[in-house]
């Protein structure tokens, strides 16, 4: 849905999102027509490259004769101009204007099983319809192009009508054209209750009170609706309404996932979100600060707080996993969301080849993965059973009171490491003095104990210094062979003491 707020003095400027699947006009008089049924083409023009033909060869072509080479037969390209208009072997897939000479069309209409495209076996077989309309864009010149998503936008012609009453703005025109064409008459104008229930569930999700419904009912203005559509977009519950759709698209949840599933403190994130619809803020900078608001200059907490949008995907608290390989599924996580959430489009196909019909190459997905990887994460999460752990990166959130506090006590602090600066130069000095003060050094005269631990007789090694004070073996220490004769091999419960000898601490 894409919601346009009003620029007339009474809204904010424009708010408008291409993730959302329909169409809501709030507008003077709005009408309800019915719902008119799609179609396939037209039935009478111009045959359109991108809106006819392109996803005839999409499905049915560009699996043998697309972007993919290594799946690619008789070198035949289908999905560019120069690889469907080149002359090869004295023949041409496509002649402009002329749908007889056209080795394309010759194959889709042939009764020839071997030469028939797309092959019997594929169980792939162009209708009627479909083949009419690939000779009817060839005989019309063959104008080429590209997928209409890739196209700039560019607006159309609103059709002719033979009712000038009914439509009331641009969009109404389409509407009442296409219903024309099926021979189908508009629905009534809806009454004003049903009307405000429904720009009150489209604009904030819940329906309207009885009182709200009342005081539309009641108000006989001529700008009566323009001032519920203005309440409506200042209610917080706007916010709340649009932020539910993007915060689908950003994977948000209030959990880690996976087996732990574990509860993730993200929920700063979503009132962000829901903040920056009810504020209105620019698409531009709603973009960008969730892509890389810590990249701007002198980056303030709310746009580094965006940048969650990027940390949202599943993460991995298990004790066994290969961290590397949950990492990059991390980063792989961040490039898909990008394409479906930014640019409309699936780019994980392209982690492991080229898009088979999107214009999308595996260098362009690992150049965007190049982008998403440039934070020091792990691939496993601390098991947050035992630890109470947020994973780094992290952004310590505060209110302005606790800003205050916060910076209360680091004044304090200050001020008591300057008072410990002063103490540490005023005990150096007592320290020098204390050591002057002090007895000399007792001397030890010469040797005081040597052991030998080529035996242990008795738990017991020999002092050949002084043979009445041996050394106690405690737990059995193992001889081994040692660099002068037999060592004891100690292995942190095992040991000697010294009687008569030392007291020494084990460290």
């Amino acid at each position: 849905m894409c919601y346009f707020r009003a620029v007339d003095g009474r809204g904010r400027g424009v708010w408008w999102l291409g993730f959302l699947t329909s169409l809501l006009l709030v507008v003077k008089a709005p009408r309800f027509a019915a719902a008119a049924v799609g179609r396939d083409s037209p039935a009478k023009g111009e045959a359109d490259f991108s809106r006819d033909v392109l996803p005839i060869l999409s499905d049915n072509c560009f699996k043998c004769h697309g972007p993919d080479e290594k799946a690619r037969k008789a070198k035949l390209r289908l999905d560019t101009k120069d690889g469907a208009f080149r002359v090869k072997d004295g023949k041409t897939a496509i002649v402009p204007g002329k749908s007889a000479k056209s080795e394309l069309f010759r194959r889709i209409i042939t009764s020839d099983p071997d030469d028939l495209m797309p092959p019997p076996e594929s169980n792939h077989k162009l209708t009627a319809k479909q083949i009419e309309l690939v000779r009817r864009w060839i005989d019309e010149g063959a104008k080429w192009g590209r997928h209409w998503a890739f196209n700039p936008i560019t607006p159309p012609a609103p059709p002719h009508l033979k009712n000038k009453h009914w439509p009331v703005n641009e969009i109404d025109r389409f509407v009442l054209a296409r219903l024309d064409e099926e021979k189908l008459a508009p629905s009534p104008e809806a009454d004003r209750e049903r009307l405000v229930r429904r720009v009150t569930l489209d604009l904030t999700g819940l329906p309207p009170t009885p009182a709200e419904i009342d005081a539309f009912l009641n108000d006989k203005s001529s700008n009566a609706y323009e001032k519920v559509v203005d309440r409506l977009l200042n209610s917080p519950r706007y916010g709340e309404r649009m932020a539910a759709q993007w915060l689908d698209l950003a994977r948000y949840a209030d959990t880690y996932g996976y087996q732990m599933d574990a509860p993730r403190p993200v929920w700063p994130y979503r009132d962000w979100v829901i903040k920056a619809f009810n504020e209105n803020l620019p698409f531009d900078q709603f973009a960008t600060w969730q892509l890389a608001g810590d990249l701007l200059p002198e980056a303030t907490k709310e746009q580094r707080l965006a940048t969650a949008f990027n940390r949202l995907h599943l993460q991995n608290e298990e004790g066994g996993v290969v961290e590397e390989e949950f990492r990059v599924s991390y980063v792989v996580d961040r490039v898909d969301t990008f394409g479906t959430a930014f640019l409309g489009l699936t780019l994980e196909c392209s982690r492991c080849h080229d898009h088979k019909f999107d214009p999308i190459t595996m260098r362009d997905f690992y150049s965007l993965f190049s982008f998403f990887q440039n934070i020091d994460e792990a691939g496993q999460n601390p098991y947050t059973g035992f630890v109470d752990y947020t994973p780094v990166p992290t952004l310590l959130l505060s209110d302005t009171a606790t800003d205050e506090k916060l910076a209360k006590l680091a004044r304090q602090i200050l001020a008591k490491e300057k008072q410990f600066a002063a103490l540490r130069v005023a005990a150096r000095g007592a320290f020098a003095d204390w050591m002057k003060s002090k007895p000399a050094e007792p001397s030890v005269p010469g040797l005081v104990a040597a052991f030998s631990f080529d035996e242990i007789e008795t738990n017991k090694a020999a002092n050949s210094v002084d043979s009445s004070k041996p050394a106690n073996a405690h737990e059995g220490p193992t001889l081994v062979e040692g660099k002068y004769g037999k060592a004891a091999e100690l292995n942190g419960d095992n040991g000697f003491t010294f009687p008569g000898v030392g007291h020494f601490t084990r460290t």
